[in-house]
């Protein structure tokens, strides 16, 4: 966000920047649907406000009967019992560390395993819980522990242990981590929001017109969805194959085409139709298994960083040159 004093009061910036080197920024947490990946509900705090403590303010999103599927960053013991007293069951990737120290002595010493355990709570309560919220939790649940193995040709086999409230032995082990491999989509999700729609860097100045802004991102994108989930249903696609760039890029030139046409609602109605017909004859080809890492290939601006407030930086040369060559004298 813009380094405004408003700004810099609600989202400070992190304790390990310089004063005048940093922007505010916020954490988000965001509710999607597995089906349509339509963004549910959203939390939001500063960089000192824990995530677990932001996915505990959505749980009143959820509804008994729901499955929540969440990374391990989530997983715990209070997640998993207070959304089981809310009827609403769970599937969390169980981290290693905190899957010996609380279950350790009650899983097999095996690489694939199907096993239901019980799972204490813990005696201290977690600094993101009050001392009414620990003691409402149970003194213990059952849990379904899975133990999966990942193999992929021309990558490196890997072990993802599983964690859910669903004991129901007619799911079998493979759905559930077939359920679980799924909940990737929200990455691409939050990258359709930050990205494509640019949503990473905000530009208003108070935190008032922050939060608004917020809104119409998301408003944005679950209007997309919605076009997204029309061309589907309409011309018999699968929505998973459509791509959302690519559906924001067409409403883009129809709307443009669409602006003349004010006054003709038939003529409107017809370029609705080409337009979700477009759509939904430019699905993403199928590719399981693909690799994209994160990188760049264009290179930024050779620009100095500003490791210090502005006014203090001095007189500087304009590009990354040495200092020392920058004052040396020319030579005649």
């Amino acid at each position: 966000m813009p380094d405004t004093p408003a700004n810099q009061a609600h989202w400070p910036q992190s304790k390990n920047q310089k004063p005048g080197c940093g922007f505010p920024s916020m954490t988000l947490v965001g509710i999607f649907c597995l089906l349509t990946g339509a963004l549910a509900k959203a939390a939001h705090g500063d960089r000192h406000t824990h995530e677990s403590k932001l996915f505990q303010n959505l749980w009143d999103t959820f509804k008994n009967g729901d499955l929540v599927v969440t990374d391990r960053g989530f997983c715990s013991f209070g997640a998993c019992a207070g959304l089981l007293l809310r009827g609403v069951d769970s599937l969390m990737r169980l981290p290693e560390r905190k899957m010996r120290k609380a279950l350790g002595s009650q899983l097999p010493k095996s690489d694939s395993f199907d096993v239901v355990v019980t799972w204490k709570r813990p005696a201290q309560r977690t600094p993101t819980q009050t001392p009414e919220e620990f003691a409402l939790l149970p003194e213990a649940i059952p849990v379904r522990v899975v133990r999966h193995t990942i193999a992929s040709k021309g990558f490196r086999t890997q072990l993802v242990t599983l964690v859910t409230t669903l004991l129901d032995d007619a799911i079998p082990a493979a759905d559930l981590a077939g359920l679980y491999f799924r909940r990737w989509g929200i990455e691409l999700h939050f990258r359709e929001i930050k990205i494509h729609l640019n949503m990473d860097v905000l530009r208003c100045l108070s935190p008032h017109m922050i939060e608004r802004e917020l809104r119409m991102h998301f408003i944005a994108y679950n209007l997309i969805r919605c076009v997204m989930q029309k061309a589907a249903l309409t011309h018999d696609v699968d929505l998973n194959r459509l791509s959302f760039k690519g559906c924001l890029d067409t409403v883009r030139q129809f709307a443009n085409a669409s602006s003349g046409a004010e006054d003709k609602p038939r003529t409107i109605s017809a370029m609705v139709d080409e337009m979700l017909l477009a759509i939904a004859r430019d699905p993403n080809p199928h590719r399981p298994g693909r690799s994209e890492p994160r990188v760049r290939k264009r290179r930024p601006k050779n620009y100095r960083l500003l490791t210090k407030p502005r006014h203090d930086m001095g007189a500087l040369p304009h590009r990354k040159v040495g200092v020392e060559n920058h004052l040396k004298p020319a030579l005649s």
